[in-house]
């Protein structure tokens, strides 16, 4: 890394999502930590992403655009091997990213070398703001993959990591849809992953249809259980058959008939996340008509 280069370089792929992107980038242009740079790779979208993406006036945001549309996992390659930061940071279209949170990341790797890759817990909102509960991340390596035939809760809006891990461990295009996961399942062998518990992001959750979420479930069993095997972790994948379609019922319980316990449980937000909250979401919207995420065609998420 030069002298002059960003430790954090911020990886944001666009699809489609003018309705949210300048909340998003306004949340990163307002972080407490300064020394970044921001690749928004724009992945052949048809509303006016593209054009936000060039408005912005920082010299440290690079906006790109081919015109093609070559699925998440290949920006999100792309965006790695532009990087110039020590470290690699993910980032949604519709996410908003809590003032500290780059400050907060950037001092754990600085304090702790042998991790690889960080995630925070966040926290899940919808369109009008409303806050609905805290996706909890575990700490330590050993219970974050406890179970990786249920999923990895790693919420990947919330990663950061070592961007040499990044271009030594790339994302399969063919696992759109699961390409985090897939990353995190086929690395936790060789690698170190921590949690921190701070609610470092704000993840958008609204309009969940069963349809989406049948295609994703479809999509981790394929690349889990393909890899599961190639690795001959048998177990996995027999567990990985055997849970999925519990899943995709549970899905079409909670989704299609209604049934809250059909999902899965978030936890409560504390009063000082909610506070927080507050004040950021003013902050994010003041001087902007209120939209919604769902308006534009689906985003890559």
């Amino acid at each position: 890394m030069k002298p002059d280069s960003p430790l954090v370089t911020i990886g944001l792929s666009i699809y489609n999502g003018g309705a949210t992107l300048l909340e998003a980038v306004n949340s990163l242009r307002a972080q407490t930590y300064q020394n970044w740079e921001l690749i928004l790779i724009d992945d052949g979208s048809r509303d006016d992403s593209v054009r936000i993406a060039r408005s912005f006036p920082d010299s440290r945001i690079l906006a790109l655009s081919d015109g093609l549309n070559k699925g998440l996992p290949a920006r999100l390659n792309e965006a790695v091997a532009l990087a110039k930061g020590k470290y690699f940071c993910r980032m949604d279209q519709d996410d908003i990213a809590f003032p500290q949170r780059l400050a907060t990341q950037v001092a754990f790797l600085e304090a702790h070398p042998d991790v690889d890759l960080i995630a925070s817990s966040v926290v899940v909102f919808r369109d009008d703001g409303s806050l609905t509960g805290v996706i909890e991340v575990a700490q330590s390596h050993e219970a974050i993959g406890r179970r990786p035939w249920k999923g990895f809760y790693f919420p990947h809006p919330a990663w950061m990591g070592k961007t040499s891990w990044f271009t030594a461990h790339r994302y399969v295009p063919t696992a759109d849809g699961s390409e985090d996961q897939l990353l995190l399942y086929s690395a936790f062998d060789t690698s170190c992953f921590a949690g921190l518990r701070e609610v470092l992001l704000a993840y958008r959750e609204d309009g969940r249809s069963f349809r989406k979420m049948y295609k994703r479930r479809l999509v981790f069993w394929r690349v889990i259980g393909k890899d599961a095997l190639a690795r001959r972790k048998f177990m996995d994948a027999m567990l990985l058959s055997i849970l999925q379609p519990l899943r995709i019922a549970g899905d079409f319980l909670n989704i299609g008939l209604g049934v809250k316990s059909a999902r899965n449980t978030l936890g409560p937000v504390d009063a000082q996340t909610m506070s927080a909250w507050a004040n950021i979401w003013h902050g994010v919207r003041a001087g902007h008509s209120p939209v919604s995420a769902k308006n534009t065609a689906s985003g890559e998420k």
